[in-house]
């Protein structure tokens, strides 16, 4: 039987050695180089450069060209009676000039509020430090102005208690009178909202929204505390109590623990200031029983304006927010000659008397003339 074989095509002897030798001439004979390598010259690697600082976030306060150690106190505009109608901002400005701190009030324009919400606020080196108690408190610790350091824990305990009843119930006594008559509080306080906005709104319509607006948020505040769900009348009583209360600890020392001022006597003061100073144009009873039964507080607040608010009159007078500031220099304008304004102006004056003294003498040649005439 056959077997089935794939055979290759058969090639000559003869021709098989040719095809050999072929490949063995095709084949390139390689040469040794009597020639060095060339040495690869590697590059050294380039130093990394230096990873650019990030550029020092901007303080987040309103505030950003701030001087070192400088308070800054944000807080309302000034009014004729006294000057702030926050007892809150009152307590913060009277502390820091008790203190001895250098400070500087900024008006918060109805549009700068802190993180929470809040007036007053400060600034301090680029930090934010909200409510009157902690301001006072962290600034305390901060400069070292302690002036409760020489109180022992007994008079602590009872300046806690009195502060406490001052702030937790006394100040929403008179806001709760301010939020049922914000037409008298305008009055007594002589508000003048077109001067303290620096408004060109009438002040009839200023009156006008003031009282609707403030009337209200004041009102839901003092019902929120529980103070305002009681009778007018009610409030009173209980506003009196709290100035019996005061008047009796404070008794005839000059201040609450002996004869220098202390945390107390400032919020106090910050308070009755409220009630006292409030024009006789409103009928305000807490006022009367305060001038009535208690003189000594009348000359406690009186102490405390004269030892810090030796300027009380420019400010209310004037409505300035820090005139404790030295004032700067007023800047002398050039005029379009390169001549100093103040130069130009005498020039102006000493060509008008020139002017009038030539206006004189003829007057007076004239008169001479006509005399020898008649002669």
């Amino acid at each position: 039987m056959a077997t089935e074989v794939d055979n290759a095509p058969a090639v000559p002897a003869a021709e098989e050695k040719k095809e050999e030798v072929a490949e063995v001439e095709a084949t390139p004979v390689v040469e040794e180089s009597t020639e060095k390598p060339v040495e690869e010259v590697k590059e050294a690697p380039k130093e990394a450069a230096p990873a650019k600082e990030p550029a020092p976030k901007k303080p987040n306060v309103f505030k950003q060209n701030f001087e070192k150690d400088v308070v800054y106190l944000y807080q309302f505009a000034r009014t004729t009676s006294l000057p702030s109608l926050s007892p809150y901002v009152l307590k913060v400005e009277t502390w820091l000039r008790l203190s001895g701190l250098k400070y500087e009030n900024v008006d918060h324009k109805f549009k700068l509020y802190s993180k929470k919400g809040q007036l007053p606020f400060v600034e301090v080196n680029g930090q934010q430090i909200c409510d009157s108690s902690n301001i006072i408190k962290e600034l305390s610790q901060k400069f070292e102005k302690d002036i409760d350091a020489g109180l022992n824990n007994e008079q602590k305990t009872i300046s806690h208690a009195m502060i406490s009843m001052v702030e937790n119930h006394l100040t929403f006594v008179i806001m709760a009178w301010r939020a049922k008559n914000p037409g008298e509080m305008v009055n007594g306080y002589k508000i003048n909202f077109q001067q303290s906005l620096g408004s060109k709104i009438p002040n009839a319509i200023l009156n006008f929204l003031f009282k609707v607006n403030y009337g209200h948020r004041a009102s839901k505040k003092v019902k929120a505390q529980g103070i305002g769900v009681h009778k007018p009348e009610e409030i009173v009583e209980m506003g009196k109590e709290d100035l019996k209360a005061l008047s009796e600890l404070l008794a005839d020392k000059p201040f609450f623990f002996g004869d220098e001022p202390t945390l107390l006597d400032v919020v106090v003061f910050a308070s009755t200031a409220q009630i006292y100073f409030i024009s006789d144009d409103a009928k305000y009873a807490l006022k009367e029983f305060m001038v009535e039964q208690c003189a000594n507080l009348v000359g406690h607040v009186s102490r405390i304006k004269e030892r810090c608010y030796s300027d009380w009159d420019e400010i209310c007078n004037n409505l300035e927010l820090n005139p404790h500031l030295p004032k700067p220099e007023p800047e002398v304008k050039e005029n379009k000659e390169g001549a100093d304004t103040e130069k130009a102006a005498e020039e102006e004056k000493d060509s008008d008397k020139e002017l009038v003294k030539e206006k004189v003498d003829e007057k007076i040649d004239e008169n001479k003339e006509k005399e020898v005439a008649a002669e």
